[in-house]
């Protein structure tokens, strides 16, 4: 909680973080992952261009992209739709979720911050990697 000039109060929004494209376990894994590394956030699926647009429009802290995407987007490569996002929204923070170093970088390149894999979601350094997103 904020403290606001003279005695009021304010308590603070919560973060918002976007997955997209992500399995089911997978996005159990990865909610999982992200609410205990932060608190205060609302986690929401976005599997398809439309409900990804509204989660945008309406606010996000952190967009954390799938490597493939299946349906609903005009790619289905989640570099892709990073860089596309990117020029859209420029000061947007995206985060690749991948195992491939390659697409790590393919991702950083394209303008995300530098994610991790699903295998290391258990790890601190997700939970610091996510919080330092965030702040």
């Amino acid at each position: 909680m904020t403290i606001c000039g003279r005695g009021a109060t304010m308590s603070r929004m919560p973060k918002k973080v976007v997955m997209v494209g992500h399995c089911g376990p997978d996005s159990s894994y990865l909610r999982l992952a992200v609410s205990r590394a932060v608190r205060d956030v609302s986690i929401v699926a976005a599997d398809d261009e439309s409900s990804l647009n509204k989660a945008i429009a309406g606010g996000v802290d952190l967009v954390l992209m799938n490597r493939q995407l299946d349906w609903g987007f005009t790619t289905d490569e989640g570099v892709e739709l990073i860089r596309q996002l990117k020029a859209e929204h420029p000061s947007l923070k995206l985060m690749m979720v991948s195992n491939y170093e390659e697409a790590q970088e393919a991702a950083v390149g394209a303008g995300a911050l530098r994610g991790f894999g699903k295998r290391e979601l258990s790890t601190p350094r997700v939970a610091e990697v996510l919080r330092a997103a965030l702040e």
